[in-house]
């Protein structure tokens, strides 16, 4: 059998990580490093010696939970993108205070968490929901095949980094190239005019990159809404996680995609 050098050496960058991750060794070809381990095993000590005059006895279970690299976070992780864009949009929600608001697939632990905490809010997802969340109407529903008794029924919609994924089959969904095209025009059927809609998806120079996502480009963004919605406002989460809050859409803006290869484009839309 043919020697796979690239094979091994993906092999071995797989066994490195691991032995970090449990031991704090940082293996490489050049070297390695047992900084992170030694420093465990003298705070260990130190614990070990500080529980024998303790009230309260503990066992110590080192060896199966090492977090080496949590002293150089951040005091809080903000994921990327949808900590700002779904504590942004809830807040508007709340300000607008819809008689009815409907998400489609966007994120249930934190967008819909965020809404649920104030308000009834309900939930169409393509995938099952298990559990029952106080405040939330699930639906299990493609929104592809969007149904007679839901067109004009709500005065406020929102999806959240979702319409990106329609169509490519990734959570279950059917294959259809224009997915996300059938998705939009199906929620601007269930909306109300002079209803709210709140839109996001990857913003960057247009491409698919399958099947995980599709990622638009900012006038092409523009000649999907303008037809059917007023922009109430713009904003956007740039490549490094800077979020902008209802930024003037200028034509330089337009040309470079806000400068994002992989931003998110955030809009406060008003049907017409």
């Amino acid at each position: 059998m043919k020697f796979d050098q690239h094979f091994f050496d993906k092999a071995k960058r797989r066994l490195f990580r691991y032995i970090y991750l449990y031991t704090g060794i940082k293996l490489s070809i050049d070297a390695v490093s047992c900084s992170n381990y030694f420093v465990l095993r003298k705070q260990l000590r130190l614990f070990k010696k500080q529980r024998l005059k303790s009230s309260v006895s503990f066992p110590v279970v080192w060896w199966l939970y090492p977090c080496y690299e949590d002293k150089k976070d951040n005091a809080g992780s903000l994921g990327f993108h949808y900590f700002y864009q779904d504590l942004y949009v809830a807040q508007r929600i709340y300000q607008n205070n819809p008689v009815r608001h409907i998400d489609v697939g966007s994120s249930i632990s934190s967008f819909v968490a965020h809404v649920a905490s104030y308000r009834e809010i309900e939930v169409y997802d393509i995938r099952p929901l298990d559990s029952p969340i106080h405040n939330v109407k699930f639906k299990q529903f493609d929104i592809m095949q969007v149904c007679e008794e839901d067109k004009e029924s709500a005065d406020s919609i929102s999806c959240l980094h979702a319409l990106e994924h329609f169509g490519l089959g990734r959570y279950g969904d059917p294959v259809c190239y224009d997915g996300y095209l059938i998705g939009f025009q199906n929620i601007y059927k269930i909306l109300k005019t002079n209803g709210k809609f709140y839109f996001s998806v990857p913003l960057g120079k247009q491409r698919v990159e399958f099947h995980a996502h599709r990622v638009f480009s900012l006038k092409y963004l523009l000649e999907l809404i303008t037809p059917y919605y007023n922009i109430n406002s713009f904003s956007y989460i740039d490549d490094n996680n800077v979020f902008y809050e209802n930024v003037i859409i200028s034509e330089e803006k337009i040309a470079n995609n806000c400068g994002c290869r992989f931003g998110c484009a955030i809009f406060e839309l008003t049907k017409i």
